[in-house]
């Protein structure tokens, strides 16, 4: 990056000499004058004609991710100078490499120069890591920083289901691994897979093995298309390049916001990525994968057959020893004559006290008998009855009583309702006929509104309404034919009139002789005085 800042040539004509100051002359030069937008131009076309395309090689520092306008800025530093760097929005975008604070690279671009700072930078069009060394302190930086927020955490694992039905793959189609998944677990528990096929290297196998794992589980339970119960990522061996879409951070968030189970299969046992860090399970090969994602269908069946046959031999010694304490209990049971010995003597000893029994109770029955029959003579009776009549005439005398009590009660309680009564009805027929004649006056206001607003009132001032045959209402002349039925109100009655000859045209004011002679000719033509009916506008 050093070169010899060449003097460029200039002609005469780009320049012009100042003129002399009378006051205060200066030595004669025969330096041009520069503008400082003129001397920065130069500098810039030297710079980039000197240096062209150059590699880089630095530690980034400063990045803190795109400005707002897309545009990339940081440096390139070492242990002794600093390069200011710049990417532009659609360069940034096609990096394969994206820049991250504390990264070695060699950043592949062209030197220029920054007029408004007077400083160089470099405009980087390609990023790579400086070394295996560079790579792997990304990715430990990557894993730091994932591990503090908690992406790694044992407690957040979860473990596969024992059978699942159904097994998800994330992986190329074409290469040798999806065969072998496919050949372990047919050997060992057919399962039905759903692969989802990506690539598992270059610029877009980051984007889309996470895009896999999403879609995975953006899949609906019970739908068309059957929701995987565990996943497997896996690919193949390779170099550390070849496997850093796998340490991608966009991988590693979309296996840990996995809500199915994921087994990470990436490369061989000595090769770690992040994913695998991320994952439920991490498996060495993809083969260990799948022998992880199911059991072996014929030691299940095996097993399954030890555990009937010990089942069933548990379940007869259970029954033989439970048949065997049934009988050890039955022996210790006393036999049924035992049992029913003292009963037996004793229904005989109450057998043979039965008849003297039941000859003593029959004796103290007749005895209480005589004793109240003693008590129920006549004379015992008449007195009993008297008591009893006695006590019937002091209830009927105390009911009396009471009787008049309440007619008394009911008496004196008719009197004061029929005396408020009579007071309410006082009271009463005053506001009534004031209610009336409040009524009669509203009524009569509003006769006399009607009769202002009637237009009968109109009539009988000497006007007249004219009506067509239909009934409505003729407010002009012009609304007349020649020969037309009329009817004509007055406040007297009604006559009919027929529009003679001579009525105005339509449009024409009627004269107000004619409509006095219309008008008196309607009356006779009503009444039947002449036999010759008028017009109604005649002059």
């Amino acid at each position: 990056m050093t070169g010899a800042l060449p003097v460029p040539a200039f002609r005469k004509s780009d320049y012009h000499s100042p003129m002399p100051d009378t006051l205060s002359e200066s030595p004669a030069s025969n330096a041009p004058d520069w503008t400082v937008s003129e001397l920065s131009g130069a500098l810039k076309r030297t710079v980039e004609e000197s240096f062209g395309h150059v590699r880089v090689r630095g530690e980034i520092s400063g990045y803190r991710g795109p400005h707002s306008s897309g545009h990339a800025y940081f440096s390139l530093k070492d242990a002794s100078a600093r390069l200011d760097a710049v990417v532009w929005k659609g360069t940034f975008n096609r990096l394969r490499l994206k820049p991250e604070e504390g990264l070695e690279v060699v950043a592949i671009g062209r030197i220029t120069t920054f007029p408004g700072k007077s400083s160089y930078q470099i405009v980087i069009e390609q990023l790579e890591f400086a070394g295996a060394g560079a790579i792997m302190a990304m990715l430990e930086e990557r894993k730091r920083r994932l591990a503090a927020e908690g992406l790694f955490d044992g407690a957040r694992k979860r473990r596969p289901p024992f059978l699942p039905r159904v097994i998800g793959v994330v992986t190329s189609p074409t290469g040798a691994v999806i065969r072998d998944i496919l050949h372990r677990l047919s050997d060992r528990f057919p399962r039905h897979v759903l692969v989802w096929p990506v690539r598992v290297q270059g610029d877009t196998s980051g984007a889309e093995v996470a895009a896999a794992i999403r879609g995975f589980n953006a899949i609906a339970p019970g739908g068309p298309i059957p929701r995987p119960d565990v996943l497997i990522v896996a690919r193949g061996g390779g170099s550390l390049e070849d496997l850093l879409g796998f340490s991608e951070e966009i991988v590693v968030r979309a296996a840990a916001e996995s809500a199915i189970p994921l087994i990470a299969a990436v490369g061989h046992e000595t090769d770690v990525t992040l994913i695998d860090f991320a994952a439920d399970l991490r498996a060495p090969t993809p083969t260990a994968a799948a022998e992880m994602a199911v059991p072996v269908r014929g030691e299940l069946l095996a097993e399954i057959g030890s555990l009937q046959a010990r089942l069933g031999g548990a379940l007869a010694r259970a029954t033989e020893r439970r048949r065997a304490e049934l009988r050890a209990l039955g022996r210790l049971l006393p036999s049924a004559d035992t049992l029913l010995a003292v009963p037996r003597q004793r229904l005989d000893v109450a057998g043979q006290r039965l008849p003297r029994a039941l000859k003593a109770n029959a004796g103290a029955h007749r005895l209480r008998l005589t004793r109240l029959e003693g008590r129920l003579g006549p004379e015992r009776l008449g007195a009993v009855i008297e008591r009893r009549r006695e006590r019937f005439g002091l209830f009927a005398s105390r009911l009396s009583s009471a009787l008049r009590a309440n007619a008394n009660a009911h008496r004196e309680r008719n009197a004061r309702s029929r005396e408020r009564l009579e007071g309410a009805h006082a009271r009463l027929r005053p506001s009534f006929n004031r209610a009336g004649a409040e009524r009669r006056r509203q009524l009569k206001a509003l006769e006399q509104l009607m009769q202002a607003l009637s237009y009968k009132g109109v009539l009988a001032r000497g006007y007249a309404l004219v009506r067509d045959a239909s009934g409505e209402p003729i407010h002009a002349a012009r609304q007349i034919a020649a020969g037309q039925a009329l009817e004509i109100e007055f406040h007297d009655g009604r006559v009919t009139a027929v529009a003679g000859e001579g009525a105005p045209p339509p449009g024409a004011p009627p004269s107000r002789r004619g409509r006095r002679s219309g008008a008196k000719g309607a009356g006779q033509a009503g009444t039947g005085q002449q036999e010759t009916q008028p017009s109604l506008f005649e002059t």
